[in-house]
């Protein structure tokens, strides 16, 4: 009886046992954080525990309590669901992603694969030749690139002494003064053939100089209005033509003026990485021993020597241990950091008076690391293949990416481009070209009348009339039926 006894408890025992070693759920036990994938699909087999070894960084891992959770926690789940196997996620020890220390051994998460400390990394691990020879990654779950990221307050324009011509950009402004001086060439011109505007046939004088061309012009420019005031037809055209154009012109440049005033904020004075090397109030930096620190190491370009030069010469100032100590240094100080620009873009929606630059280098991407040859290398990239498609992947992103900017800034503000106001200046080049027209036929009428009167063709009469005009001097010139023989 006693034996059937025993028997019965050791049996309860042994099942007890291993149902706890197939739960799913987290034990955690100092650093480690171990969770069970489902074995159902495997027909009952048990299945194969792997060691994991990630590094603690928003949102990718977090500890929340005695859990871990994060970015990289749910992707593990997620591939243990699919391919069953059940896991233990250890933090790596050193606090590194990988590189190759001074006695040419691999350090970080790459180093813990090489020594078979663990089966798997995952975290924000990026993908390099260097990495590649000595570990095998599988298809990067997340793409990314080098970026800088700063404080909007340490990285603004300082106000411009001539921050009043900010609303046009420089061709609009290149385009304004060529169309005002066509505008006043036309004017005088319109006035020089159109018979209209000459005061008196006997003393045959004009009042449009081309200086007054150029006042007229001005005046109406800035609405204020200027005298002589044109009375022949093709004179009018020119200058209705040019009343609208000034008008919608400075419309849009109150509209664009108080655009500006409302955004608070210039453009950005660092767009690029040469930006970045040429400014001399923020320092820079980035991970030590990181991807990002090699990338510049080996690039050939001049601007990212320059910078490899300035981070290696202040190494033990502007490195940084972590992405956490990177982020409060540029919370708290001038300092831009440079690195992956998926985590940059976490912190910028995290912290409101972040941003990251435009410019994004180096393209690469974040893959999960196996022990060189591995066959979990080409089952976990069909796996994470499969979440994409399925658009796992996306919901992970948006789930961890979440902003906390909630309140709506201003649009985005840029100068008037020519292409914006285009048609004012298609319209202005009609109007002038009509007001010339106009001014040659009424002189070709007068011209008919003439050579009608004085028996001689309208070509020479058109001639002579032509250079009789542009010939005179400013002011007026002397009636040849005055002079006497």
């Amino acid at each position: 009886m006693m034996e059937a006894f025993r028997l019965a408890f050791y049996v309860s025992l042994g099942q007890l046992l291993l149902g706890e070693s197939r739960l799913a759920g987290a034990i955690e036990t100092g650093n480690t954080v171990s969770k069970g994938g489902d074995a159902e699909g495997q027909g009952g087999m048990d299945a194969q525990m792997l060691t994991v070894t990630t590094i603690l960084q928003d949102p990718y891992a977090m500890a929340r309590g005695t859990e871990l959770e994060g970015y990289c926690l749910d992707l593990l789940d997620a591939l243990s669901k699919m391919l069953h196997f059940n896991y233990k996620v250890t933090q790596v020890k050193d606090g590194r992603y990988g590189a190759v220390s001074a006695d040419g051994n691999w350090t970080g998460m790459v180093g813990e694969i090489v020594r078979q400390e663990a089966d798997l990394a995952v975290a924000p691990l990026t993908i390099t030749s260097a990495r590649e020879e000595v570990v095998s990654f599988t298809t990067p779950f997340l793409s990314t690139g080098i970026g800088i990221l700063f404080r909007r307050d340490a990285a603004s324009q300082d106000t411009s002494f001539f921050g009043f011509l900010a609303p046009f950009s420089k061709e609009t402004w290149a385009g304004l003064l060529v169309a005002y001086l066509l505008t006043c060439l036309c004017l005088f011109l319109a006035a020089r053939l159109s018979p209209c505007e000459w005061k008196e046939p006997t003393s045959e004088e004009n009042r449009f100089t081309f200086l007054n061309s150029l006042w007229f012009g001005a005046g109406a420019l800035t609405l204020q209005g200027a005298a002589p005031h044109p009375k022949a037809l093709s004179g009018r055209i020119i200058a209705a033509i040019w009343w609208v154009f000034t008008i919608s012109l400075l419309a849009a440049y109150i509209a664009n003026f108080t655009g500006l005033l409302r955004a608070g904020d210039e453009p950005l004075a660092i767009q690029t990485f040469e930006d970045l090397v040429k400014q001399r109030e923020l320092e820079f930096g980035t991970l030590e021993s990181s991807s990002t620190f090699q990338f510049f190491k080996n690039s050939r370009n001049p601007t990212h020597r320059m910078i490899y030069e300035y981070m290696d010469k202040r190494r033990d100032y502007v490195l940084v241990k972590n992405y956490h100590e990177a982020v409060q240094r540029v919370l708290e100080s001038n300092y831009a950091f440079i690195g992956e620009s998926i985590s940059q873009d976490l912190a910028a929606a995290q912290h409101c008076n972040l941003i990251r630059a435009p410019e994004v280098v180096g393209a690469r991407g974040f893959g999960i690391a196996t022990a060189k040859g591995s066959a979990w290398a080409n089952t976990l990239s069909v796996a994470v293949l499969k979440l994409g498609e399925s658009g796992d992947l996306d919901y992970l992103r948006n789930k961890w990416w979440e902003t906390t900017c909630f309140q709506k800034g201003p649009d985005p503000w840029s100068p008037l481009k020519p292409q914006a106001i285009g048609g004012l200046f298609l319209v202005l080049a009609v109007g002038l070209a009509l007001g010339v027209i106009v001014a040659l036929v009424e002189l070709s009428n007068k011209s008919r009348h003439t050579a009608e009167q004085e028996k001689k063709s309208c070509c020479s009469a058109l001639l002579e009339e032509m250079s009789h005009r542009f010939r005179l001097k400013e002011g007026a010139r002397e009636n040849p039926e005055k002079v006497k023989p």
